[in-house]
C-alpha cells in the first residue's frame, strides 16, 4: 500500500465562489503513480467546502441559487453577533455541504461519472486563499 499526501493551493473571490478542481485533483492521482485505491480530499477552514457537480454554467448557478435559500446571507445569525464579521452564513453553508470528498481510483483515474466534476466551493465574505490536502493511497 502506498499513502501520497500533498496540497492544492488556490485563490477564491469568496462569496459563494465555486472552482472546479478536477484538473489539478486528477494531475495528483497521475503524479503519485497510484493506479487503485482512493483519494480523499479534505479543505482546512470552517468556511470552505467540497463537492461533486456537473460543472456547466446551469447547475453551478442552480447550486448558488439553493444555497442563498437555505442558508441566506440577510439573515440574522449569532455568529456575526458575537464575531461581528459578517460571514455567519458561510460557516452554516460550509457544514451543510462538508470540508472532504472521497473517490475511488481505478487505472490511475479518478472514478467520476461522466459529467461529475470535484468542485471547491467558498463561501467567506472576503477572497481566500485556500489549500486542499490531497491524500491518495492504494497500489
Amino acid at each position: 500500500m502506498k499513502i501520497v499526501t500533498s496540497e492544492l493551493p488556490f485563490k477564491t473571490t469568496g462569496q459563494t465562489d465555486i472552482i472546479n478542481i478536477t484538473r489539478e485533483v486528477q494531475e495528483e492521482v497521475l503524479q503519485s503513480g497510484v493506479q487503485d485505491g482512493s483519494i480523499m480530499l479534505f479543505i482546512s477552514g470552517s468556511t470552505a467546502a467540497l463537492t461533486t457537480i456537473e460543472f456547466e454554467s446551469g447547475v453551478v448557478n442552480d447550486l448558488k441559487k439553493a444555497i442563498d435559500r437555505i442558508a441566506p446571507r440577510d439573515i440574522p445569525y449569532e455568529h456575526d453577533r458575537r464575531w461581528g464579521d459578517g460571514n455567519g452564513f458561510s460557516h452554516v453553508r460550509a457544514s451543510l455541504l462538508g470540508p472532504s470528498l472521497s473517490i475511488p481510483l481505478m487505472e490511475g483515474r479518478l472514478f467520476l461519472g461522466t459529467w461529475q466534476q470535484v468542485v471547491l466551493l467558498d463561501f467567506d465574505n472576503r477572497p481566500r486563499s485556500r489549500k486542499v490536502t490531497v491524500q491518495i493511497m492504494g497500489k
